[in-house]
């Protein structure tokens, strides 16, 4: 092995066994038993606890978090998990350990609500902060009462995608939001730790409503007689001093704001001590209004007040225009959140009403299924490979083999989460890897057809169709690399599994099977390389004889598609091309029995052969009455009866599965926002627009400018003629 190959030959080992580190453990394991492994200097008292945990476990499986904290009740646990205790944690040492503990135990690989369940939390907006009253005076002397009311769907559709970039900000979590009924957002939350879950039910509760207030001139001595003057309140916020404690401070306001919101960015930074704090910059609007407040009070102290409570009050040293900071005790998780709520600010409160455990929404059969069909395709594409091109087959397949590792070894390391859309991608890269093999081979194969030797057809082969591959690719990481800075939610996570997948794909098809095929020629292990060949070289087929007949047939299915498509089927009636996921509809809420729960598959298919399209389908367990549902969120019916689609398909599923004990009727029945927003939708079209604009510059640069639009084009047609089929076959 040449000194060229020795490198690539450790980087290629180097990069395969850090993949292979950051996936291990794949899967969650057992709570309660790395708990006990991670224990040092145990005695009979954690013997005990460990006991008691595994003895609750197994009357209530589903919370092992919980029965781990029931086990260790009011012992003291610090003096077995020394490793844990950091600084900080003194107040809630036990909380601190089973996090640190919780994080230990969970899978590399983390899986979607759809794949593997999680949390679902149902929040409700209080609409009464939408009403705004204002007291004025006219010229007459008369005192006036205007009352101005925001609009409570457009608030609660900015909430929705408010808390959906909130949600993000945890990583592509791939939440499930929507709105429901006229005041409520429901939020699922794939799989999280405890401490991940208590940060993102105070990340989604938080309106980062800011405000500003000047502070009494005598604010100091007015506290100390306990005076508090006509027009004034008091606020207390808690300092902790350098020797670590703490004391309150207190000032009088003025109980009406100076100023209220503005915020248009936020960013954390240090003071000169270290410590966290916020950097924010407000609108042009609210800019010169502060710029005029504190201009007018130079020398006086300013109240800054976040969600009702009081941050900081420093003095205004001179005029500040465009923004200002906020000091306090912060942590960095709780710089970080405040960031992240300031920078997503609601237009009202919010709160969490509701908290439930949810199933995946791909039932047990269907993920069965998928997975079943993607090793199937694997092993068939492998088994093609290997049969067709022989041992350039095989090498393909250990390509392909460490393609898989490197991807998913990356996606855990970033922590993204597999979802259905994660999964799509992971699956076209996959097949990316092989075209890209099968060009490379076809490439050696015409060159040792010229009579050239194996390493001179191989050389040859490679460098013939680098370009070809390059080009594939990149023009592929364009749409993908604008889908994720774009894109939110499973568009995104689409995206980020993508490129991924595509980096991987180059690498192992460009450096680690050149290493591979180097290695054979240097130990003598092939002399050549046989292959099928089913089609001759000498065979031409005259594909622009039939351009015409073709052309004429393809955008004849396009514009009958498609007329029929948008023109008859609409968007939203009964036979809309849009779905439940985009429409939202009805949601109906049954009782269940826990012990003769019917599979999500099975009550899909009751409930979509009912309403004639596909329904959402979810069992979810109530955290504090232990009560179990089935949910059931369905469009318009596609039959053209008139009755509700939730009755006809409660009483179907009654009649079906009887042993569920549904009840006589539903627990309720509201109506369902879209899970896939306006906002999502909107950022799919402009990434899709941007991606061909890309595509187009790219290929223009690397070829001449008509090929570029004929590529576009290309893709339009063939995005257009999916639609139409889509349209024609699809309910």
């Amino acid at each position: 092995m040449n000194r060229n190959n020795l490198w690539r030959f450790i980087i290629v080992v180097a990069i395969v066994a850090w993949a292979i580190f950051e996936i291990y453990p794949p899967q969650d394991r057992d709570l309660i038993q790395v708990f006990r492994q991670n224990a040092r200097g145990t005695d009979q008292t954690f013997v005990d606890i460990v006991n008691k945990a595994q003895a609750l476990s197994k009357d209530h499986p589903n919370r092992e978090y919980d029965n781990l904290v029931d086990a260790i009740g009011t012992n003291d646990i610090t003096r077995y998990f020394p490793q844990f205790i950091k600084p900080g944690t003194a107040l809630h040492p036990t909380t601190s350990i089973l996090n640190a503990v919780q994080q230990e135990a969970m899978g590399q690989i983390h899986l979607g609500i759809d794949l593997r369940g999680g949390t679902s939390f149902l929040v409700e907006m209080d609409t009464n902060h939408l009403v705004h009253t204002e007291i004025s005076t006219n010229k007459l002397g008369v005192v006036e009462t205007n009352i101005n009311t925001v609009d409570v769907s457009g608030a609660l559709s900015q909430a929705v995608e408010v808390l959906r970039k909130r949600v993000d900000a945890f990583g592509v979590a791939e939440p499930v939001i929507q709105p429901e009924g006229n005041n409520r957002i429901s939020i699922q939350l794939p799989g999280l730790s405890e401490s991940q879950m208590d940060e993102a039910k105070s990340n989604i509760q938080k309106v980062a409503y800011l405000e500003f207030y000047l502070v009494n001139e005598k604010s100091d001595e007015l506290v100390k007689q306990g005076i508090t003057p006509i027009g004034y309140k008091l606020m207390t916020m808690e300092r902790t001093q350098p020797d670590g404690k703490t004391v309150k401070e207190s000032y009088l306001v003025r109980k009406t704001p100076a100023m209220v919101g503005g915020i248009s960015d936020a960013w954390p930074t240090r003071d000169n001590f270290g410590k966290p704090q916020i950097q924010f910059r407000l609108d042009s609007a609210h800019s010169d209004q502060f710029y005029q407040l504190t201009k007018a009070n130079i020398g006086h102290k300013l109240a800054v007040v976040l969600d009702g409570e009081l941050q900081t009050a420093p003095v205004i040293q001179s005029a500040l225009q465009g923004g200002g900071e906020i000091t306090g005790d912060y942590s960095e998780d709780e710089a970080r959140t405040l960031v992240n709520v300031l920078q997503n600010p609601l237009q009202a409160p919010v709160h969490i009403i509701d908290e439930n455990s949810v199933d995946p929404t791909l039932g047990k059969d269907s993920i069965h299924s998928g997975i079943k069909a993607a090793v199937i395709g694997v092993i068939l594409v492998a088994g093609f490979m290997l049969v067709y091109y022989g041992i350039a087959g095989a090498v393909a397949d250990m390509a392909l083999i460490l393609n898989i590792i490197i991807l998913l070894g990356v996606m855990a390391s970033i922590d993204t989460t597999l979802t259905l859309p994660g999964i799509a991608g992971v699956v076209l890269t996959i097949g990316m890897a092989v075209d890209a093999n099968v060009l490379i081979f076809e490439r050696i194969r015409e060159e040792a057809a010229k009579g050239k030797s194996l390493r001179g057809s191989l050389e040859a082969g490679y460098d013939r169709a680098f370009s070809t591959i390059f080009d594939s690719h990149v023009t592929t990481l364009i749409s993908s690399i604008i889908l994720i800075f774009m894109g939110t939610g499973s568009v995104k996570g689409f995206g980020v599994s993508l490129t991924i997948g595509v980096a991987a794909s180059l690498f192992t098809a460009l450096v680690v099977t050149r290493l591979i095929f180097d290695f054979l020629l240097s130990r003598n292990l092939i002399k050549k390389l046989h292959m099928f060949h089913l089609i001759p070289a000498t065979m031409k087929l005259d594909f622009m004889k039939w351009a015409k007949v073709a052309f004429a047939l393809s955008w004849t299915l396009i514009l009958v598609g498609n007329i029929y498509g948008f023109a008859f089927r609409g968007f939203y009636g009964a036979h809309g091309i849009l779905g439940v996921e985009f429409t939202g509809g009805e949601k109906m809420v049954l009782q269940v029995d826990p012990a003769h729960k019917p599979g999500v598959d099975e009550v899909r298919k009751v409930a979509t052969s009912v309403s004639g399209r596909e329904v959402l389908v979810s069992y979810q367990k109530n955290l504090s009455t232990g009560l179990d549902t089935l949910q059931v969120t369905a469009r318009e019916s596609a039959k053209g009866d008139n009755a509700a689609v939730a009755d006809k398909i409660f009483g179907a599923l009654a009649q079906k599965f009887p042993d569920a004990h549904f009840g006589n009727k539903p627990l309720s029945v509201s109506q369902e926002g879209p899970i896939v927003g306006q906002e999502i939708q909107q950022a799919a079209i402009i990434a899709s627009l941007l991606a061909m604009f890309g595509i187009l510059i790219y290929v223009a640069f690397r070829y001449e400018f008509s090929f570029a639009v004929g590529a576009v084009i290309a893709i339009i047609h063939d995005i257009l003629m999916t639609l139409g089929w889509y349209f024609l076959v699809g309910r």
